[in-house]
C-alpha cells in the first residue's frame, strides 16, 4: 500500500506563521510513530536532529532509518504537502551567518522586508511575491527513505518539473538545491527530527530576483539565481507548476496525494 500526503495550498501567509504550522505536523507524525512502534514493542532508535543546509549537499546519515511499512499508517497520513507564498523575509539558518545580510536596518524596513532567524540549516535565503515554496512534512520512514535520499529526491522532483516546461536543470556537486547552469532556480533546506523532516523547497517562478542582492544567497558568492520569468518568454503561472510538482512528488516518492482544504493542527 502506497504511502498517503494530504497536500493544501495555504495561500499568501507569513513566514513565522507557516513555521508553526510545520512544527504542529511534525508533532503530530513523531507521536504517531512512537505510538506505534511501543504497540509493537519496539521503540524507534534516537536520531540526531540533522538539517540540510539551502547551499551544501548534506552530510551522509551514519544511521539507517528503521523501514516501516506503510499500512502501519493506513489511517493516518504519511505526511503533508504544504504549498505557500510569503511576504518579503530573509531567513537565516542555524548555521548561518549575519555579515551574509547586506542590506541595512533603514533599506529593510523600506522595503518591508522581515528577517527571521529559523530552524533549519544552512545560511540565508529569501522568500516573496512570485515564488512558490513548499514543505513536505514527511515520516521518512514510511517511504523507507533517509536524509540524503530524500533530498535527492526532492531535487529530483523539480528537476522533472523544470523539464516539463523546457528548462534543463540540474544539481551542482557539493550544493543543495536545482541548479540551471551556474544560477539556482531553486533552493532547498530542511530540518529532520526523528526522521520527520519539515521546511522544504523555495521555487522562483515570477520572483523579483533584486531582493537576492540584500543577501549573499545560502552564504554562496559564486553563481547567481534565476527564476521560470527570466528562462521563458511565456512562464506558466504558479498553479499549473503546483500541478506538476504533485505528479512528480508521486511518481518519485512512490505516494498518494490527497488534496484536503484544511490542515489538522
Amino acid at each position: 500500500m502506497q504511502p498517503v500526503v494530504h497536500t493544501t495550498d495555504l495561500g499568501n501567509l507569513p513566514y513565522s506563521e507557516a513555521w508553526r504550522i510545520q512544527e504542529s505536523l511534525q508533532q503530530k507524525l513523531i507521536t504517531r510513530k512512537m505510538e506505534r512502534k511501543r504497540a509493537g514493542g519496539a521503540l524507534p532508535r534516537s536520531s540526531p536532529e540533522l538539517q540540510a543546509e539551502p547551499g551544501k549537499a548534506p552530510a551522509a546519515s551514519t544511521e539507517e532509518p528503521a523501514t516501516e511499512t506503510a499500512s502501519a499508517s493506513a489511517v493516518d497520513a504519511a505526511g503533508y504537502l504544504l504549498f505557500v507564498e510569503h511576504p518579503h523575509v530573509f531567513t537565516i539558518g542555524k548555521s548561518g551567518k549575519w555579515e551574509n545580510l547586506l542590506f541595512t536596518d533603514d533599506i529593510l524596513k523600506q522595503k518591508g522586508i522581515e528577517v527571521v532567524k529559523t530552524d533549519r540549516g544552512g545560511d540565508i535565503t529569501y522568500h516573496g511575491p512570485g515564488q512558490l515554496v513548499g514543505y513536505p512534512v514527511l515520516d521518512l520512514e514510511l517511504f523507507s527513505m533517509g536524509v540524503a535520499k530524500y533530498i535527492e529526491t526532492l531535487e529530483e522532483v523539480i528537476i522533472r518539473t523544470a523539464a516539463h516546461f523546457g528548462i534543463t536543470a540540474q544539481r551542482l556537486p557539493d550544493r543543495t538545491g536545482v541548479w540551471v547552469g551556474n544560477n539556482k532556480l531553486c533552493a532547498l533546506g530542511i530540518k529532520c527530527s526523528r526522521y520527520v523532516c519539515m521546511h522544504g523547497f523555495a521555487l522562483n517562478i515570477r520572483t523579483d530576483l533584486d531582493y537576492f542582492h540584500g543577501i549573499i544567497p545560502c552564504g554562496i558568492n559564486e553563481g547567481g539565481v534565476t527564476s521560470f520569468e527570466k528562462l521563458m518568454d511565456e512562464p506558466p503561472d504558479k498553479e499549473q507548476i503546483q500541478k506538476v510538482i504533485v505528479m512528480e512528488f508521486e511518481k518519485e516518492f512512490g505516494c498518494s496525494i490527497s488534496q484536503i482544504a484544511d490542515i489538522p493542527v
